[in-house]
């Protein structure tokens, strides 16, 4: 016998004959509620695969696959209308919430449905940040999910000098869910009790339970006595579903969302400097640290989480290029000479980094160091002043001394340019910028004086120097030869003669001049 096909919560059903199927939808208050298809005709309830297909396929927009897989019911209460009011006066905080929410709703929506969990909580981040992963409150309380500091660490969120996982998507998502899925059972399989215990605790709401029972009182949610804002948490959050579920039928326009993904979290394996990351995803460096609000540094944590979220038509691309890529070209290196009266902590603060990062990085255990020995530091590949410059140049950041009795001016000449004139003097060219308040974009007049501090040389400018003709292969750009080569993108575009509208094509030979370590 030909099945007949029903389409139940997003699920397709298949129903033979004049059978009866039930399913069981989750209810706010934890119970089971039946629901009963009945196939009284063949006539009446056939639908074609072709009629299912086209119905999935118009569900397009995320909010209307939300919508429609909702399942807890809304009460006749006080509170829930009062809220819903709320959202229905101000339509334009959906609005705001919509923009915000756009990254990363699918992302959310995708771990509840691999959980069999309700849709519902997809909703939470609007009730306690308004999808903001940047907010902050006074319990000290981060990110979407507003996680406090003690329950980032019960649920394995990292929270350090480079990263903090409570305002990063994967990281808070993950330790949220599994922290509704542990109070879940403890609250006898109740929704309503369970979002009220993530709100303030599982003991407050089981405390509540055991003294209705003990005075003979109804134990159902809206009998407890709770805090003010737990009692009203609860019913904001099911005002918000109501008016998502019935959004026409409350005049509000939800703006739509592509119901695909628009992130991917992506396995990096090790530390990773942004701006490279940027690069190799062929993305805007502000961009990429909208969606990895998590980041605090220029550069993934060392002892990770080892991922990083890009745009998902971004990602394949991005995984083929970082494969590509030397392990060691993954974060660049200065190598910096101590000199008397540094310290680690110091240093670290210097170059924007950790101590304990020095330390691994140079097989220290403890503080000592000694002046003359040389360090390699961890640095940004683009400093927030001074632009792209090589790992050696870097170093430049160092405070110069402007009453040095070693000063000297150099006058502009016709047809100088920074690279020119930091070759003749033995310099580099981010010195150069430093010293004269400078920016990469910065013209040159004939006839105006650069200062100059010889005496902040470093080792490497003394090297010898070599030429190097390199091939340009798939997926390079700029910077990544010149982080490779520990040398500037602004050199490469004077050695080349390059304009920096153009882009570099696969085969092409650029020159580079590079110094023998």
């Amino acid at each position: 016998m030909k099945a007949n096909l029903f389409i139940i919560a997003g699920s397709i059903l298949a129903v033979t004959g004049c059978q009866t199927l039930q399913t069981t939808v989750p209810q706010a208050d934890g119970e089971q509620q039946a629901v009963a298809v009945s196939a009284k005709s063949k006539k009446s309830s056939t639908v074609t695969i072709e009629e299912i297909e086209e119905q999935v396929a118009e569900i397009n927009n995320l909010w209307l696959r939300i919508s429609n897989k909702m399942a807890f019911p809304i009460p006749d209460n006080a509170l829930v209308a009062q809220y819903r009011q709320w959202y229905i006066d101000n339509p334009m905080h959906l609005e705001i919430v919509t923009q915000r929410a756009t990254p990363f709703l699918y992302y959310i929506v995708e771990q509840l449905e691999q959980r069999n969990m309700p849709i519902e909580l997809a909703l939470l981040p609007i009730v306690e940040s308004g999808f903001d992963p940047l907010a902050y409150s006074g319990s000290h309380a981060s990110g979407l999910w507003q996680l406090t500091p003690p329950t980032a660490l019960s649920f394995g969120v990292k929270t350090n000098w480079w990263f903090d996982g409570r305002q990063d998507v994967a990281s808070s998502t993950k330790a949220a869910l599994d922290l509704l899925e542990y109070l879940y059972p403890k609250m006898d399989q109740n929704w309503n009790y369970t979002i009220a215990a993530y709100n303030s605790g599982e003991g407050r709401v089981l405390n509540a339970v055991k003294n209705n029972q003990a005075k003979g009182k109804p134990t159902d949610f809206w009998s407890l006595k709770l805090p003010r804002e737990t009692a009203h948490y609860v019913p904001q959050l099911l005002a918000l579903a109501d008016v998502i579920k019935h959004a026409d039928k409350y005049g509000i326009t939800l703006t739509p969302i592509d119901n695909a993904a628009q992130i991917e979290v992506v396995n990096i394996e090790s530390q990773l400097d942004i701006t490279l990351a940027a690069d190799l995803a062929q993305v805007n460096i502000d961009d990429l640290k909208a969606i990895n609000p998590g980041l605090k540094r220029w550069a993934t944590a060392p002892q990770g989480p080892h991922q990083l979220v890009v745009p998902s038509d971004k990602a394949a691309n991005f995984k083929r290029a970082l494969a590509a890529i030397e392990p060691n070209s993954r974060i660049n290196w200065v190598r910096y000479k101590i000199k008397s009266g540094d310290s680690i902590s110091e240093i670290a603060d210097q170059f924007e980094t950790t101590a304990t990062l020095i330390r691994s990085s140079n097989g220290i255990k403890g503080n000592n160091i000694i002046a003359g020995k040389f360090l390699i530091i961890p640095v940004a590949a683009k400093d927030p002043d001074l632009a792209t410059m090589t790992a050696d140049q870097v170093l430049a950041r160092q405070k110069v001394i402007k009453s040095s009795p070693n000063k000297q001016t150099y006058t502009v000449k016709s047809g100088d340019s920074l690279w020119k004139i930091a070759q003749t003097q033995q310099v580099t060219v981010a010195q150069l910028m430093r010293w004269n308040n400078l920016k990469q974009q910065s013209t040159l007049s004939v006839g105006k004086n650069l200062v100059i501090y010889p005496n902040e040389v470093t080792a490497s400018n003394s090297s010898k120097e070599k030429t190097v003709n390199y091939r340009v292969q798939s997926g390079d750009s700029l910077a990544r030869i010149a982080t490779k080569y520990n040398v500037t993108v602004d050199e490469l575009i004077e050695w080349n003669s390059l304009q920096k509208s153009k882009y570099i094509q696969p085969g092409q030979i650029l020159k580079l001049i590079v110094t023998n370590s």
